[in-house]
C-alpha cells in the first residue's frame, strides 16, 4: 500500500558563509515511510545537531531536499499541484516546540482556531464553527469557557500548547509532526499533553512523528523509534526493545543518561569521551567512531551498513557484522507500520 508520506534516500546539506563557503550535512540518505493503514507513533530521537528538526521540516514541506525524494501518496511532493498542496497542508499538521511563538499577542487565542476553519471551509455557520472549536478543546482536556476569549499571555504554557494540538485536531489530519512538544512546558503538564497525543493516535487514527531528545517520553508513548547521530541512523526499531536493550554504543549512551526511578540502576553507566572538536573530525567511517569506547579499526575506514539484528531491530554498527543488512528504504521492515 502506498505510504502517506515518505522520505526516500533524502540528504539535506546546509551552506553558510558569504566568502568562505561551509557545508553541513544535516541528514545523510535518510529513508522513512509513514503509513495510515495502522496509525503509529514513531519517535525521531537524538542529541542536538542530530538532524531531528531538519527531518521534521522536510516532512512538512518547509525545506526541499538536497538530494533524494519526498513522496506524498507516491508522488514527488515538490511537483504537486496547488490543489494537492492544499490537501497536503490539511492532512499533515505540525505542533512546534515553543507554544508562544505560534500566537500573535494582539489576537485572542480564538484566532488560532478560527483561521484554519475559515481557510479550509470546515463550517458553514458561526454556530457550527463554535461547536467544532469547543469539541476540539474538550478533546485535549481544556474547558472552552476558561480558554476562549483570552489572550495568549493570560494562559499557561501547557494551555497554549494544548490549543495548538486542538488546532491540528480541527483539520482531522492523517499525520501530526510534533517537534519537542513538551520540552518547554512544566513537568506537571507534560503527561497531559502526551496523553492528548496518544488519544489522537488511538481514538482518531492519527499517525504521529514525535521528534524529541527525551527518550523517557518516547518510551512511554511511541511504538517505533529511530535514533539519529549527525544525520545518520544509528539504531531503529521497536521502542521497547531499543530503550530496554540498546545495541548501538550511541544509543546506550543516550539511555544511560536517563534518570530511571530505580535505585539499583546506575545513572550514566555508559560513558563516551566527548570534546567539542570531535564533532568537527572528518572520518570516512562511522561518524560516532571518534567518541565510541568500542571503536575498531574498521569503524574508522568505512561507514557501517544497517544490520538487521532481529525482526524489530536494525543497528548501524560493526559489532553486529554477520547479520543481514538493510538498504535505507528497507528500514520499514523493523518498524511497526
Amino acid at each position: 500500500m502506498t505510504a502517506l508520506l515518505e522520505l526516500r534516500e533524502v540528504t539535506k546539506i546546509y551552506v553558510s558563509g558569504l566568502v568562505k563557503k561551509r557545508t553541513t550535512v544535516a541528514l545523510d540518505r535518510i529513508s522513512l515511510a509513514i503509513g495510515t493503514e495502522t496509525p503509529t507513533i514513531t519517535a525521531i530521537a537524538g542529541e542536538s545537531g542530530s538532524g531531528k528538526t531538519t527531518m521534521g521540516m522536510l516532512f512538512l514541506g518547509f525545506l526541499p531536499p538536497t538530494s533524494g525524494e519526498i513522496l506524498y501518496k507516491g508522488k514527488d511532493l515538490w511537483t504537486c499541484s496547488k490543489e494537492e498542496w492544499r490537501v497536503f497542508r490539511r492532512e499533515v499538521q505540525a505542533i512546534f516546540q515553543d507554544p508562544f511563538e505560534v500566537y500573535n499577542p494582539f489576537y485572542k487565542v480564538d484566532h488560532v482556531l478560527t483561521v484554519p476553519i475559515v481557510k479550509f471551509r470546515l463550517a458553514n455557520s458561526k454556530q457550527a464553527q463554535r461547536e467544532m472549536i469547543e469539541k476540539a478543546l474538550i478533546d485535549v482536556g481544556l474547558r472552552p469557557e476558561e480558554t476562549l476569549g483570552r489572550y495568549p499571555h493570560q494562559l499557561s504554557g501547557g494551555q497554549r500548547q494544548r490549543i495548538t494540538v486542538a488546532r491540528a485536531l480541527l483539520l482531522q489530519p492523517k499525520l501530526i509532526i510534533a517537534d519537542e512538544p513538551v520540552s518547554m512546558v512544566d513537568a506537571s503538564l507534560r503527561a497531559t499533553i502526551l496523553q492528548s497525543l496518544r488519544k489522537l493516535n488511538k481514538e482518531l487514527g492519527i499517525s504521529i512523528l514525535y521528534i524529541t531528545h527525551d527518550l523517557a517520553t518516547a518510551y512511554h508513548i511511541c511504538e517505533n523509534i529511530m535514533v539519529l547521530y549527525q544525520g545518520s541512523v544509528a539504531e531503529a526499531g521497536d521502542v521497547d526493545a531499543v530503550i530496554k536493550d540498546p545495541q548501538h554504543p550511541y544509543t546506550r549512551l543516550l539511555v544511560g543518561s536517563i534518570a530511571w526511578p530505580d535505585p539499583k540502576r546506575k545513572w550514566g553507566q555508559e560513558i563516551a569521551e566527548y570534546r567539542g572538536e570531535m564533532l568537527a573530525q572528518k572520518t570516512t567511517g562511522c561518524k560516532f567512531a571518534p567518541r565510541c569506547p568500542r571503536a575498531m579499526p574498521i569503524c574508522r575506514e568505512s561507514p557501517p551498513p544497517l544490520y538487521q539484528t532481529n525482526e524489530t531491530r536494525a543497528t548501524a554498527c560493526y559489532l553486529y557484522e554477520g547479520n543481514p543488512t538493510l538498504e535505507g528504504r528497507e528500514i520499514s521492515r523493523v518498524l511497526r507500520q
